[in-house]
C-alpha cells in the first residue's frame, strides 16, 4: 500500500500503560483472496515499525493474528477452524480481515477462544493494539456497521474522505506507518513482503458500487474508491525493486477504477505507467466486470506492452432471466460476443470465469443454457460455486429457493462438465509455444506458469528439457507437448533471460 505522506511517520507506540514485553512476535495467518494477502503485507508493515518481529510460527509466536476471510459459509467456517487451532498454541489469537469486520461483536461473543476481534479501522494503529493485548489490556471489539456509509454517495467526492479504507493512501492511515525501503521519498509505500517469489499482488482499488443480490461484500468492505494512480505506480516500482516480474492487479471491481478520478481512461493511463517500470515484464488483470469492460479497456490491455493477454471475467451465469435475478447484466450472447472480441484480437489470450449454480429461481432450462455457454466458451478455468443464502443479502428473501439436493446435484454435473471442458481447452494448446515464468526449481522438476495462467488458480507448465540452471523468476520460451488436466508440460527450446 503507498500512503502518499509528505514526510517519512514515526514508529507507533504502544498506548499508555505498562508496555508491551520485548522481543515479541506475532503470527499472521491470511485467509481468503489476493485482496487480503495485500491487506496482511500493509498489517505486516505496521507491525514490524511498532516493535513486533514477524514469525511464521505460530507455535512459538506471543499472538497469533488470522487474517479471516468473510465470503462464503466455506470461508467462515475455514476462519473458525483456523482461530480454534490458533488458541490451541496458547499464544494470544487476534481475529481480523473480512470476518471479523462483517460480525465483530457477535464473532467474539461466540469465540472466548479469541482475545480480540478487530475491524478495519484498527488497521492504522494495529500495532499499538497489539500491545494492549499482550500487556493484558482488554480491547473492545469491533463493532459491525454498513462501511458503505462511510464514504460520500459521489464518486467523486470519495478521495478526500477520511475513513479508513486498507490499503488506501490517507494520511491519518499513513501516520505511525512502516515504510518500505527504496520506496520513492515523495510517497509512504506501507507494505512488507511475507514471500519473496516474482509474483505480487497490487490492489488497484477497494469496496464495490454493484448491489448483487447474492453479495454482502460492499456492506464491510464499502462503497467503491481508486487508489490514486501515483501511489500504485509507486508501490509498482518498489515491488520492482523486490525482485518482483509479475503484477496481478486486484480488486473488487477492477473495471470500476478510475470512476472517482478526474480521467475516464485512468485504467488504460495505469497500465500504460506500469509497462514502463524497469523490471516488470508481466501485468494481470483481475476481477473483471463484463458489464463495465469497455472495447477500450480491451484494445489498451491488448495494445500495451507487458499487459498479459489474460481475461478473468465474472460472469456468475448466462442465463438473462438469472442475471437479472442477481442484478447482473449480460446474457449467453453477450458473453460469446465479448469473447469472439478479444480472440479477434488474439486468439491464443487466457479466459477464466466463475458460475453460481442453484441461484433462487433458476430452472432446469437455466442450468442448460448454462452448460451450453461453458462449450461454447471454450474458457481455460472455471470456478463453479454452489448458492447459499449469506447474511444480509437480497437474495435470501427472494422466491423460488431450489431445494438444497437440487442445488448440489446441479453443482456436481457443471463441475464434472468444468473439469472435462478445461481439460480439453488445455489440450488445445499443445503445440503452441509460450514465454513461461518460473515459479518452482525442485530436485523432482521445474513448474512455472504461461501468461493465459493466473497465479494459484489456473493450473501450471511441468518444463522439461534443459532446465539446468534455471531459477525463479527466470522467463523461458517453451513449446507445449501434452496436457494433464487443466495443467500442461512444455519443453524449453530459448534459454532462460
Amino acid at each position: 500500500m503507498s500512503p502518499a505522506h509528505s514526510t517519512r511517520s514515526q514508529a507507533p507506540t504502544a498506548s499508555d500503560g505498562d508496555a508491551a514485553p520485548a522481543g515479541k512476535s506475532v503470527a499472521l495467518l491470511t485467509l481468503g483472496c489476493a485482496r487480503n494477502e495485500t491487506d496482511s503485507e500493509e498489517l505486516a508493515a505496521r507491525l514490524a515499525a511498532g516493535g513486533w518481529t514477524l514469525s511464521d510460527d505460530g507455535e512459538n509466536a506471543d499472538v497469533v493474528m488470522v487474517n479471516t476471510c468473510g465470503f462464503i459459509e466455506q470461508a467462515k467456517t475455514e476462519s473458525i477452524d483456523v482461530l480454534m487451532d490458533a488458541s490451541a498454541t496458547g499464544a494470544k489469537v487476534v481475529a481480523t480481515g473480512c470476518m471479523a469486520e462483517r460480525y465483530g461483536r457477535e464473532l467474539a461473543d461466540s469465540l472466548p477462544e479469541a482475545d480480540a476481534v478487530l475491524g478495519f479501522d484498527h488497521y492504522p494503529d494495529m500495532a499499538a493494539r497489539l500491545d494492549d493485548i499482550l500487556a493484558g489490556r482488554t480491547i473492545e471489539s469491533h463493532q459491525p456497521s454498513d462501511r458503505r456509509k462511510l464514504l460520500p454517495l459521489a464518486p467523486a467526492a470519495r478521495q478526500s474522505a477520511a475513513a479508513v479504507v486498507p490499503g488506501h493512501s490517507r494520511a491519518a492511515q499513513a501516520d505511525g506507518a512502516a515504510l518500505a525501503a527504496g520506496a520513492p521519498q515523495h510517497l509512504a509505500v506501507v507494505r512488507k513482503r511475507l514471500s519473496d517469489g516474482p509474483v505480487a499482488n497490487l490492489k488497484l482499488a477497494s469496496g464495490c458500487d454493484r448491489r448483487c443480490t447474492f453479495c454482502a461484500i460492499p456492506s464491510f468492505r464499502g462503497s467503491f474508491v481508486s487508489r490514486t494512480p501515483e501511489e500504485i505506480l509507486a508501490e509498482a516500482a518498489w515491488l520492482a525493486s523486490e525482485g518482483v516480474k509479475e503484477l496481478n492487479l486486484v480488486s473488487e471491481n477492477t473495471t470500476s477504477y478510475g470512476k472517482d478520478l478526474a480521467d475516464s481512461q485512468a485504467l488504460e493511463h495505469l497500465l500504460e505507467g506500469m509497462s514502463a517500470i524497469d523490471g516488470i515484464e508481466w501485468i494481470r488483470l483481475s476481477y473483471l466486470q463484463p458489464a463495465e469492460l469497455r472495447p477500450s479497456l480491451i484494445e489498451a490491455m491488448q495494445r500495451t506492452e507487458k499487459v498479459v493477454p489474460y481475461f478473468d471475467l465474472s460472469f456468475q451465469h448466462s442465463s438473462a432471466k438469472v442475471l437479472r435475478r442477481m442484478r447482473r447484466f449480460g446474457s449467453t450472447e453477450n458473453f460469446l460476443a465479448v469473447l469472439k472480441q478479444i480472440r479477434d484480437v488474439d486468439p491464443l489470450a487466457g479466459a477464466r470465469t466463475n458460475v453460481i449454480v442453484g441461484f433462487p429461481g433458476e430452472t432446469e432450462e437455466d442450468v442448460e443454457e448454462l452448460m451450453g455457454f461453458l462449450e461454447e466458451a471454450r474458457l481455460d478455468s472455471t470456478g463453479v460455486f454452489a448458492y447459499s443464502d449469506e447474511d444480509g443479502t437480497e437474495a435470501v428473501d427472494l422466491d423460488g429457493h431450489v431445494d438444497e439436493d437440487v442445488v448440489a446435484d446441479r453443482h456436481t454435473r457443471v463441475s464434472m462438465l468444468v473439469d472435462e471442458l478445461v481439460s480439453q481447452r488445455a489440450a488445445e494448446r499443445v503445440g503452441e509455444t509460450m514465454l513461461v515464468l518460473v515459479e518452482a526449481v525442485e530436485d523432482d522438476g521445474v513448474d512455472g506458469r504461461g501468461a493465459h495462467q493466473a497465479p494459484e488458480v489456473d493450473g501450471t507448465i511441468a518444463l522439461v528439457g534443459e532446465v539446468d540452471g534455471l531459477e525463479v523468476g527466470d522467463f523461458v520460451t517453451a513449446k507445449v507437448v501434452d496436457s494433464h488436466g487443466v495443467d500442461l508440460v512444455a519443453e524449453i527450446v530459448e534459454e532462460a533471460w
